[in-house]
This record gives structure tokens, sequence and C-alpha cells, in this order.
């Protein structure tokens, strides 16, 4: 795949990616993490922390799920792959957490992993449809 077409591919991604994300974190479970976290949110939000992560993460769905399922010519692979990756990813860091920091709640802990796989195979998804309509 020539870079040209995945930097495009993955400037699409990001803004689904970004745009499902903000619905999430802004309108649906805008006071869940501040009720379930409480002391433990930082009072401002360190934004270069969170875009690094948002960059490396979109990397990792376009090498590990949207490219690899563009080559198979599968959608469901796509889907699939993205809940798998999903999952792993916000379990590294939920299951960390529940098992260094006290009384890191349960209830976050599974709220996280099941957006984490819904968000993530979403976004492959329609990465993998983005990648078709780019003709890659």
């Amino acid at each position: 795949m020539a870079l040209p077409s995945l930097i495009k591919l993955y400037g699409l991604t990001a803004a689904v990616f970004f745009a499902i994300d903000l619905v999430w974190l802004g309108l649906v479970a805008r006071t869940f993490y501040r009720d379930a976290l409480g002391d433990l949110l930082r009072p401002d939000t360190q934004w270069q922390a969170a875009l690094i992560f948002y960059a490396l993460y979109i990397a990792g769905i376009l090498v590990f799920v949207v490219v690899p399922s563009l080559e198979s010519g599968t959608l469901m692979r796509a889907v699939g792959l993205g809940a798998f990756f999903g999952l792993v990813a916000y379990a590294t860091f939920d299951l960390t957490s529940l098992a260094l920091i006290r009384d890191f709640p349960v209830r976050v802990v599974v709220v996280d992993l099941i957006w984490g796989a819904t968000l993530t195979g979403s976004v492959a998804a329609a990465g993998y449809g983005l990648g078709r309509w780019l003709g890659l």
C-alpha cells in the first residue's frame, strides 16, 4: 500500500475514531468516569499524552486490523480483529489499574472493556469501508 494512500486512510479513520469517542466521552459517559473515579482523575487533562495515545492507537488499528483485513477482503475480519484489539488494548490499562490501584472500580473495568471492543470494532469496520472507498 502506497504511503499517500495510507496517510489518507489514517486521517479518515482518525476522524471516525474521534467522532465516536467524543460522543462517548462528551455525552454518553460524561459523568460516569468522574463519578466512578473521583479523586483519581486529574483536574486538568494532559492533552499531549492523550494525543500521543490517540495517534499510536489509530496507527495500531490500521497496522494490526484494517490493512490485514483489506488484504484478505473481509469486513467481518475487520470487525472481529478490531473488537479483539480494542479489548486487549483497553484491558492493558484497566486490568493493570485494577491490579495496582487501590479501590480501582470494577465497574470502570467492565465498561471500558466493552467500550474498547465496541469502539475499536466499529472504527476498524469504518476504516475497512474507507479503505475500499479509496480503492485499497
